[in-house]
């Protein structure tokens, strides 16, 4: 079974490269699951219904999100608005598992590819420099208590790459891949740990690397040398679809390899 994780989605830049690309990877790279994090994909600030739609027409099966996850209302609206009913895409858009209960919308799905291969998206997030949620570590056991598929992928949103390392160790044979998002820099450490999980400490950005991690050069350089407030724009130029590509053993959920993709216009 071939797993295919596309990081970040950022604004228009990082939607139309992947519009670009992710047709022909999944076909060429034979990906049965698809999953992408959108959080960022509506202006760099948080996601709509409509380009969740887009999203899932493209061939994701799943969207996980973080802390961005609430910039647009429109989406909790729709979340709160079809959670009582059987609707099946506002359900495979997942945030952080951790977040307070109650919290519009679901932190895991499971679901069933068309073959019968079992599978589940957790979304969790981290805390180190980041908002208050509960512990992801404890939230992660709780959640793999009742997860019954064997191939279980884990979208960590955090900031500390030593909280998601620690992530990575923590759920080592217990999930298929441990796959860390939010910082929007590619790195160059995806292996597969002894246990048999996969892991990765970011995917990377879906975007404009022509930028200050997706926002606008100039922009971000006046925050840094004034100290002052500025409106953050997303940028355009240069964009890359980063992703990583997962073998595993559908019966086990065990990771076999793990490759990174930058793929530009």
């Amino acid at each position: 079974m071939k797993i295919l994780f596309v990081g970040d989605v950022f604004g228009s830049a990082g939607r139309r490269i992947v519009r670009e690309h992710l047709p022909h990877v999944i076909t060429e790279r034979g990906a049965d699951l698809v999953i992408i994090n959108a959080e960022n994909a509506a202006g760099g600030f948080g996601v709509t219904p409509a380009i969740t739609d887009d999203f899932f027409d493209l061939g994701a099966h799943v969207l996980t999100t973080g802390n961005h996850v609430w910039d647009k209302r429109e989406l909790i609206d729709y979340l709160q608005s079809v959670a009582a009913e059987s609707h099946e895409r506002p359900r495979r858009i997942v945030r952080p598992a951790n977040y307070v209960p109650g919290t519009p919308g679901h932190g895991v799905y499971e679901g069933e590819l068309p073959g019968g291969q079992r599978y589940a998206v957790v979304n969790l997030q981290g805390r180190v420099f980041m908002s208050s949620t509960d512990d992801p570590f404890r939230t992660a056991d709780a959640l793999l208590s009742k997860i019954k598929a064997k191939v279980i992928v884990v979208d960590f949103h955090a900031e500390a790459t030593s909280e998601k390392i620690a992530m990575g160790w923590y759920l080592d044979g217990r999930v298929t891949a441990v796959l860390g998002t939010h910082t929007h820099v590619p790195t160059a450490d995806n292996r597969v740990l002894p246990g048999g999980t996969a892991y990765q400490t970011d995917v990377g950005m879906s975007g404009p690397y022509d930028s200050v991690i997706g926002v606008e050069k100039e922009q971000v350089l006046h925050r840094f040398l004034t100290g002052m407030p500025a409106k953050f724009d997303a940028a355009k130029g240069d964009p890359r679809m980063a992703a990583t590509l997962i073998e595993c053993d559908g019966k086990t959920g065990r990771a076999i390899s793990t490759q990174r993709l930058l793929l530009g216009e």
